[in-house]
């Protein structure tokens, strides 16, 4: 059987990725980014500028990198010419975070006194910034022109947010968080990818159906599969649209977020996502039944216990199908079964019922996964009759297998 888990890789894993560090407060942060992407698998180089020498050491990032942290001594040291010449041209991304509006004004004017600065005139990768200053530096004219001189050229500017600075002072100049940051560095690193230029649609969460202007019939999905599914697809390079029931969870970064309540409205917003796309990941908790009636006013218990009628909400998938049928599109379309018995069964049934590609069954009687936790132990059932029951896993790693499979698909389509 093929390892499709093997075609996948994270985005960070064996890229290198050169970590300017300008002079800011906001240097400490830049710790912790050096510190996520190395855990995420890639080599960072860093290169502190003199400024930032006042704010933080390069002990601190050699200690969280495991590698030689740079300043410009070693601009001026045996190997000045080719550190960066050789850092320019290997890596795959140049990050500057933060970046002052010093620095800023020399990318923008081809200034190149140290060694950051060189290494991004030698520079022939992606350049993502994420600029950091005190109120009124970064909206002053000067400054505001050198972004726009640097967004004409390419670069991928994050931020600056709005906030409280360092001075005391409320207003546009604030560094963006890492995680944040570590999104935006994410998404440009997939650029590219397999499934680049294709079009997904995940669904995720579950729905909410009114029984009175408080009340609601629901379910326990979290949501985290299926914007587990989002990334992934994001990750291999692909144009997302995530369609999410009531949640908490955060966007991932380059996703478009549709967010709905109700099945109704879920599958009106799929129905018009799915034109043209590539594939169709219907990864939510569709509530299957919604009231009758929905009462206008709260419903009191001075009343009495209510007899509330159920009718069944449309049936998304196979409101789908037929769409498929007579235009091609989605090209693939995955379903999701989350069985409390006869798994297997219920899952094909459903698989060749929905006319589906690939059907991702979960059995939600274990304790240890499915609804509300982190990891899943799923079986995936194709359309070919294939059945892979897959261990274990966190529900990031059932993502990469499951989008992994989508890859195949289509390739073959």
């Amino acid at each position: 059987m093929t390892d499709y888990r093997s075609l996948m890789a994270t985005p960070f894993q064996s890229k290198h990725i050169v970590l300017g560090v300008t002079g800011s407060i906001a240097a400490y942060k830049a710790a912790e980014l050096a510190s996520k992407m190395t855990q995420a698998g890639a080599l960072v180089d860093v290169v502190l500028t003199p400024a930032a020498l006042q704010f933080i050491t390069p002990l601190t990032f050699q200690s969280v990198t495991g590698r030689k942290a740079y300043t410009d001594a070693d601009l001026w040291g045996g190997e000045a010419h080719v550190l960066h010449v050789g850092m320019g041209h290997s890596a795959n991304l140049l990050v500057i975070a933060p970046i002052s509006a010093n620095t800023l004004a020399k990318l923008a004017h081809g200034i190149a006194d140290n060694l950051l600065s060189v290494t991004a005139l030698a520079a022939r990768c992606p350049i993502l910034v994420a600029p950091a200053m005190d109120v009124g530096m970064y909206t002053n004219v000067a400054t505001q022109a050198n972004v726009e001189i640097l967004r004409q050229r390419g670069v991928i500017f994050v931020g600056p947010a709005e906030g409280r600075m360092a001075s005391g002072l409320v207003g546009l100049g604030r560094f963006v968080e890492p995680p944040e940051i570590l999104g935006h560095i994410r998404l440009t690193l997939s650029r590219g990818g397999p499934l680049a230029n294709r079009k997904v649609i995940v669904t995720a969460g579950g729905t909410q159906e009114p029984l009175d202007p408080v009340r609601v019939i629901a379910n326990r999905s979290s949501g985290k599969q299926g914007f587990a599914l989002a990334q992934a697809a994001l990750d291999l390079g692909a144009d997302v649209t995530l369609i999410a029931g009531p949640t908490a969870l955060p966007t991932p970064i380059g996703a478009r977020r549709v967010d709905v309540n109700t099945a109704q409205e879920m599958l009106e917003a799929v129905l018009a996502a799915i034109v043209r796309a590539d594939a169709l990941l219907m990864a939510a908790a569709v509530a299957d039944f919604t009231p009758a009636v929905t009462a206008e006013q709260k419903i009191k218990k001075e009343g009495g216990i209510p007899q509330i009628t159920l009718r069944a909400t449309p049936d998304i998938l196979a409101a789908v199908a037929p769409q498929r049928s007579a235009t091609g599109f989605p090209r693939v379309t995955v379903g999701f079964a989350a069985e409390s018995q006869s798994l297997l069964d219920n899952a094909r049934v459903k698989l060749e019922s929905k006319k589906l590609d690939l059907i991702v069954a979960n059995d939600i009687s274990a304790r240890d996964a499915g609804f509300g936790v982190d990891d899943n132990r799923v079986t995936l059932l194709d359309a070919g009759g294939g059945v892979e029951s897959l261990p274990l896993m966190s529900k990031s790693e059932v993502a990469e297998s499951v989008l992994a499979r989508v890859t195949h698909l289509l390739a073959g389509r």
